[in-house]
């Protein structure tokens, strides 16, 4: 605590606000139709989505899945896709895609994304619970 003290009154402060705004990168990247709406994604992943991935791997709270959708596809993604009969696989594909395609735009296509899924899927031998569209549509609040 005292070296940042006497940093600060040396006038030497870590401008990260002057860095990032220098450092810029183009906030919006791939666009993915989805029932007929397009969502268009950062060119990286929102920390809160980062973050929220780790908790959904583990949980079955769908309660998670919700935040998680609204942190990349904005609040209302769960309640469209769940009206649309969106399954646990298909929901998988267009998060595994999405996530690679924030990072680098084009980088993987939606076969390589539905057979990186399922192959992740055969390794876990589905050990995991998956959300469903039961659980999805009681995350969205809307009657079965």
């Amino acid at each position: 605590m005292t070296d940042h003290i006497q940093e600060h009154e040396r006038g030497e402060v870590a401008d990260f606000d002057a860095f990032f705004s220098e450092n810029s990168e183009p906030r919006f990247g791939a666009v993915l139709r989805l029932y007929k709406r397009e969502y268009v994604l950062p060119t990286s992943l929102p920390l809160l989505f980062t973050l929220q991935m780790e908790r959904v791997k583990d949980s079955d709270d769908p309660d998670d899945i919700r935040r998680l959708l609204a942190s990349l596809f904005g609040p209302r993604a769960l309640d469209e896709w769940a009206e649309h009969g969106m399954t646990d696989r298909q929901l998988g594909i267009v998060l595994v895609w999405a996530a690679a395609n924030s990072r680098e735009p084009g980088c993987l296509s939606m076969p390589e994304a539905a057979a990186a899924y399922d192959e992740k899927e055969r390794e876990e031998g589905k050990a995991q619970p998956r959300p469903t569209p039961a659980t999805i549509r009681a995350a969205s609040g809307k009657p079965s």
